[in-house]
């Protein structure tokens, strides 16, 4: 197991220690760390893939707005 060390604000740590009172503040950071490190791979992939959605969009064939209407009006019943 490693051990971290930083800083925070002074109100910071108290909220921390007034919300976690009696609980094992250790496990409290390594799951916090945990769901950061969580959340930035989720942004880091949904970039990567809107990346991918506008590259393809690049070599998408156009369509016109007539051709959109009359794709709609045929669809309809």
């Amino acid at each position: 197991m490693s051990t971290v060390n930083f800083s925070v604000p002074e109100e910071v740590k108290r909220a921390f220690d007034k919300t976690f009172k009696g609980q094992n503040k250790s496990a409290i950071i390594a799951d916090l760390m945990r769901e950061a490190v969580e959340r930035a791979e989720r942004k880091r992939r949904q970039r990567k893939a809107i990346a991918r959605i506008l590259e393809r969009r690049q070599h998408a064939p156009s369509v016109s707005n007539e051709q959109l209407r009359a794709a709609r009006e045929d669809g309809r019943p």
